[in-house]
């Protein structure tokens, strides 16, 4: 990890190690804030009351216990009064879940700091902490902000709070900054606020404070994430709309039935009152915000960070990623690996020319790799003034200087070879060997640069760039290593059905070689260059099937990216410059490159990767789509249990039996269903498993198949809850046994639901379905329970009749799960990626 330093922020050259004096301390808490890196909203009486009162099952239970106390049914209105304590607790419960992922980190932070001001060390809350002070952090303690290690032996640090790993990491001090306004510097260099130090003491210069901390940028991108309104929101809020109108048709027609039924307007309100709370899906927002909420944290943890909330849902919806290579797919470290100078020029000579031809300042690792090979041949580089330069750009595809040489000038070219030939005065012999020995170097993956040189005459030249008569000098091979862990990346994409696609500037034969290397496209990975992508896209319209775009321009990344997107493809789309903005804008999900991005190209994407990683990325989207499978197995449990309970509220009063649920079995049972829907399918993704993608139909939370299996399997169950009920009232009309049947059912069906919708893998499903099933068991059978709520304990048989209804219930839904996506069964590529290659 590297991380840039504003230089304009510190208060003395580095090595300096004094402290701030007091009047800085205030005019710098004024520029930059407090080093508030959690912020903890106040939250006051009024504000959580008012929370509460959005729930409408407060307002049921106070309705119902009112309508009983008025009835005379004191001891049926105190239990429901009694009921809103364990609901507003499970309430407070979940939203402290959903918050604790942000507020549980301020116990990762420092709350004291000792720094240098005034020339004495003095110990400070660590939110009074300002850009610039001078921090000594001790063994065990937490450092207070992030800051440049200036002083200190022996340290380690450990960092599980922002990069997962439980691995002690070395740190060093850094003597001296690297050239430039906000030069990056290592990791390894760093103290990052929520991390201790675990051995040693070290000094730190504090370089940001607050929100501009990582671990501040975390916690603001989780609270900003389950803010945020997305697509998949609006689509179920519109469900919920559909629902909440049936159910209140449903509510009104129940009420007049049982009007005319002779029941009387009690029981009429009672029934359309209990109707309406259970068919009210207030847990499909709910879960919604949560999971959202969840799975921005968890892309936070795997070292990507969520601007906008929508690329949660966006990332595992992802079909197609067109990637750079430098710095994603590889360690973006180039080193020289070869230097072959024409005939008549000696070595050093060639990379003088080079590094002449390179700027020292700016962190380009192609300057870098010459200046530093430069440097450990003892080349002599700098000698007169740079009279001007001529940078290089994606279109020119080379740098010129002219430089002042004795009593002339000397201009020195390096770029692509093809372009530096072009402008030299070379035999066709030599030029087409040359050709041969650039095509041979970029086989073997190294990236290939030419240089030339040629004399100017002070007195003739006007300033502009020598663009013939320059004399060839050699080729210089640099190679850029290939990351740890993006080969199996690639080949796990691969094997889900997600394909990647490499847009490179490098040599076709350097971007084929590392291609292979990497598994891109199999065997015979299809490379073309950005000028024929741009022709065939103008010419036929749809993308080609290629797996490696080379020599491409900044217009023809962003052309890429929409014809795959015009083709149905969700294409994720990294960058890190100012010249990737269109395609990271165009993208439906614009990856910035966090180590080297421009704060253009971070204002421009909705993800930012710390670690610049291809892995990385791989992992966020296996988390995206982890979340949607998660949420769907949560909505699949919500109405699996939902059917049959409207139904059954609402059929069986219509058909005249009596009211089957009391308002505290509603309670009751939205004490289960809410917990279960909320915790139980909280599933992380596992490592190395890449679910499939449901592409642009993942606002379709079900397919039509989904759809059969819900309502096939709750039918069954509302059958089997009829049946029991009606063998349970006998001849008696046992309305308590009969209720205790039906909930039984449910209860037992809710727990089997959920255990098979989880499949039990995680601690908190086995935790909650063995709770609620046990809870239930207790209050059904535990005679004093029992009364309080108006049933009757089972016998062995009514347990055996319910067992057997629930299990045909779930009959359907297996065969569902064995055929479902989730199943581990998947089509090898998605649809628009098998209609390209099928071209």
């Amino acid at each position: 990890m590297r991380i840039p330093v504003p230089t304009r922020r510190l208060p003395c050259p580095l090595e300096e190690a004094t402290g701030l004096a007091s009047d800085e301390v205030l005019a710098r808490r004024g520029q930059y804030g407090r080093n508030d890196v959690v912020v903890r909203p106040r939250r006051s009486t009024l504000a959580s009351l008012r929370e509460a009162a959005g729930d409408p099952m407060l307002w049921f239970l106070v309705g119902m216990s009112t309508l009983y106390l008025v009835l005379g049914k004191v001891s049926e209105g105190l239990v429901l009064l009694g009921a809103i304590a364990p609901l507003l607790g499970m309430d407070a419960f979940l939203h402290h879940r959903t918050r604790v992922s942000t507020e549980g980190l301020q116990s990762r932070l420092a709350a004291r700091a000792v720094v240098l001001r005034d020339g004495r060390e003095a110990e400070v809350p660590a939110a009074e902490v300002v850009v610039g002070d001078l921090a000594r952090v001790d063994a065990g303690a937490y450092f207070p902000a992030d800051g440049l290690v200036v002083r200190g032996e022996a340290l380690q640090a450990e960092e599980s709070s922002l990069t997962g790993e439980s691995l002690p990491v070395g740190k060093r001090p850094l003597g001296q900054l690297p050239p430039g306004e906000a030069p990056p510097v290592e990791g390894r260099y760093w103290g990052l606020a929520g991390t201790r130090l675990l051995t040693g003491t070290a000094w730190v210069r504090v370089v940001y404070t607050g929100a501009d901390t990582l671990y501040g940028s975390i916690v603001r991108s989780a609270e900003r994430g389950a803010r945020a309104r997305t697509p998949l929101q609006q689509a179920v809020a519109q469900l919920v709309s559909v629902l909440v109108m049936v159910a209140a048709g449903l509510c009104g027609v129940l009420a007049f039935v049982r009007w005319r039924q002779g029941f009387g307007w009690a029981d009429a309100l009672l029934s359309a009152a209990t109707l309406g709370v259970a068919a009210l899906p207030e847990e499909f927002p709910l879960a919604l915000t949560f999971f959202l909420g969840a799975g921005v944290y968890r892309l936070a943890r795997r070292q990507a960070l969520v601007r906008r909330a929508v690329s949660v849902e966006n990332i595992g919806r992802v079909t197609c990623i067109c990637s750079d290579k430098t710095g994603t797919l590889t360690e973006g470290r180039l080193g020289v690996a070869r230097v072959l100078p024409s005939s008549d020029v000696t070595r050093e000579e060639l990379l003088r020319v080079a590094a002449l031809a390179s700027r020292e300042e700016g962190q380009d690792p192609l300057d870098t790799a010459l200046l530093e090979e430069a440097a450990r041949a003892s080349v002599p580089v700098r000698g007169g003034r740079v009279r001007a330069t001529f940078p290089f750009t994606e279109e020119r595809q080379r740098e010129t200087a002219v430089v002042e040489e004795g009593a002339g000038l000397l201009a020195a070219v390096k770029g692509a070879p093809e372009q530096v030939m072009a402008r030299a005065a070379l035999a066709p012999d030599d030029r087409a060997a040359w050709a041969q020995r650039v095509s041979a170097l970029a086989r073997e993956g190294r990236k290939v640069i030419a240089c030339a040189s040629q004399p100017l005459d002070p007195a003739s030249w006007r300033g502009g760039e020598p663009d013939q008569g320059f004399h060839f000098l050699g080729v210089i091979a640099c190679e850029d290593p290939i990351r740890v862990g993006v080969r199996e990346a690639v080949r796990e994409c691969r094997e889900a059905g997600l394909r990647t696609v490499m847009v490179t500037g490098d040599h076709p034969e350097t971007a084929l070689t590392v291609a292979r290397e990497l598994g891109l496209g199999g065997a015979r990975p299809v490379v073309m260059t950005g000028e024929v992508l741009e022709a065939r896209l103008q010419d036929a319209g749809a993308p080609p099937a290629v797996d490696v775009v080379a020599r491409a321009l900044p217009a023809q990344k962003h052309a890429l990216v929409r014809a795959l997107q015009e083709h149905g493809e969700v294409v994720a789309a990294t960058g890190d410059g100012v010249n990737d903005i269109p395609a990271l804008q165009a993208a439906d999900v614009g990856i910035c490159m966090g180590e080297r991005g421009t704060r253009g190209a971070r204002e421009a994407s909705s993800i930012v990767l710390l670690d610049d990683d291809f892995g990385t990325l791989v992992r966020a989207i296996a988390e995206g789509r982890q979340l949607f499978d998660n949420l769907q197995r949560c909505f699949q449990y919500l109405l699996l249990v939902h059917i049959p309970l409207v139904f059954t509220a609402a059929l069986l009063p219509l058909a005249g039996y009596p009211l089957l649920y009391l308002p505290i079995h509603i309670v009751w049972l939205e004490l289960i269903i809410h917990p279960t829907a909320m915790l139980a399918f909280q599933e992380a993704a596992r490592p190395g498993r890449l679910g499939p993608s449901r592409g642009r139909s993942a606002t379709r939370v079900f397919s039509s198949r989904d759809w059969v299996t819900l309502v096939v399997a709750g039918g069954l169950l509302t059958a089997g809850l009829v049946w029991g009920y009606d063998r349970s009232l006998g001849p008696t009309r046992d309305v308590e046994h009969g209720r205790a049947v039906a909930l039984a059912s449910l209860t037992l069906a809710s727990a089997c639901f959920a255990a098979v919708l989880t499949g039990l893998r995680t601690r908190t499903a086995r935790w909650i379905c063995a709770l609620s099933l046990g809870v239930s068991v207790l209050l059904i059978q535990v005679r004093p329970f029992a009364a309080v709520l108006g049933l009757h304990p089972l016998h062995v048989d009514d347990w055996a009749r319910v067992a057997l209804g629930v299990l045909v219930a779930l009959v359907p839904l297996l065969i569902g799960r064995g055929l479902g996506p989730v199943s581990g069964r998947r089509a090898p590529w998605p649809a628009p990626l098998r209609r390209h290659t099928a071209g």
